[in-house]
């Protein structure tokens, strides 16, 4: 996707939770649940962004919603900086970003039918003919693969692969370009998970969207997006093409988490790594880098200064030892090494 102009830019975005004081409780210690998070998101790119429960990444997703405030920074649509639109401007913006919950289910109201639960988006929106909202409501349940007739049915009719069509195709009756999909796998038996990932391939290409891919399942992110940033501790500390870094991570973090993905491919890269300790608390992180504590490559400078993102050739890291770390498994990894797509795994989902 070189070239392509981005959607969406993040630079330096914090977020700090808590640290109010309460009526007659004592105040709560703010949490840094994002730490300086500087992205770009590419217009019809899939990037994943992947950790464990904690790191910040649902916290960055709801921030770029605008469901949650950034403490500093700056978030940039299409070139203009978000903080500074109009209220007509921000209702343009909603329009354009919108979030598919983990929880589909949770999301409907059960007391609604499919049909108006579908239909709010566009009256909220304006559009007044009930003959044009109930046209682009069959027509986006034919797109979802269900049948028109699903519009007449409630949320605790249908199963968990069809409610997760369903919070799609409420979304795409309103014509976004980007969606922030947080977990939208979670819960479904693996054919049913093939299934919706086919699915958000086929309406990526159809509706010329964009997705940011919230994960903790590394398998699921490999096979669908196209490039991935890893999160620890409210730090994106690595971010890279997805064929890249699967073969060749770099951050000890990264190296840890693909080390227990169980991988079928006997070629694949076998990497030998641990990650020690417990993790520290976001309201107390670690001084210098924020994996230091539990990284046994750490040096004493690595515990005093916290390391830029560097990139280099479109592989970015936020680790000062990763060139003396990587040749440990450069054996392994030159076997499973690959920059390019792997369209053929991405065929075979369904399978």
């Amino acid at each position: 996707m070189t070239g392509t102009p981005d959607l969406l830019e993040l630079r330096d975005v914090s977020v700090r939770l808590g640290g109010q004081r309460r009526w007659l409780r004592p105040s709560v210690a703010p949490i840094q649940a994002v730490a300086a998070v500087s992205l770009r998101l590419r217009r019809g790119e899939i990037l994943g962004l992947v950790g464990e429960s904690g790191c910040g990444k649902t916290t960055l997703g709801r921030t770029i919603l605008g469901l949650q405030r950034a403490s500093d920074g700056e978030i940039r649509l299409d070139g203009e900086p978000v903080g500074d639109l109009s209220p007509k401007q921000a209702r343009k913006r909603r329009k354009d970003i919108h979030y598919v919950h983990q929880d589909a289910a949770a999301a409907l109201d059960p007391w609604w039918s499919i049909g108006r639960i579908l239909e709010e988006g566009l009256a909220i929106q304006g559009l007044r003919s009930a003959a044009e909202r109930r046209a682009r409501v069959d027509h986006m349940l034919q797109a979802v693969g269900l049948e028109p007739g699903t519009r007449r049915r409630y949320p605790h009719e249908l199963s968990g692969g069809q409610l997760r069509r369903v919070a799609l195709a409420r979304i795409l009756v309103l014509r976004p370009r980007l969606i922030v999909l947080d977990e939208p796998t979670s819960g479904l038996d693996m054919s049913v998970q093939a299934t919706v990932l086919n699915l958000l391939l086929e309406l990526r290409g159809r509706f010329d969207l964009t997705y940011l891919f919230i994960s903790h399942d590394l398998s699921v992110v490999e096979r669908l997006c196209d490039r991935v940033a890893i999160m620890y501790l409210g730090r994106v500390v690595e971010l890279a093409p997805t064929a890249r870094l699967f073969a060749r991570p770099r951050h000890p973090y990264t190296r840890a988490l693909l080390a227990a993905v169980p991988r079928l491919d006997p070629h694949a890269a076998r990497l030998s790594a641990a990650i020690e300790g417990e993790p520290p608390s976001a309201g107390r992180p670690p001084p210098g880098c924020v994996f230091s504590s539990r990284c046994r490559h750490a040096e004493p400078e690595c515990r005093e200064v916290m390391p830029e993102l560097q990139d280099e050739a479109g592989h970015a890291v936020a680790c000062r030892r990763w060139r003396d770390i990587l040749p440990d498994d450069r054996h392994a990894l030159a076997a499973g090494a690959c920059d390019g797509p792997k369209p053929a795994r991405r065929l075979g989902l369904a399978q």
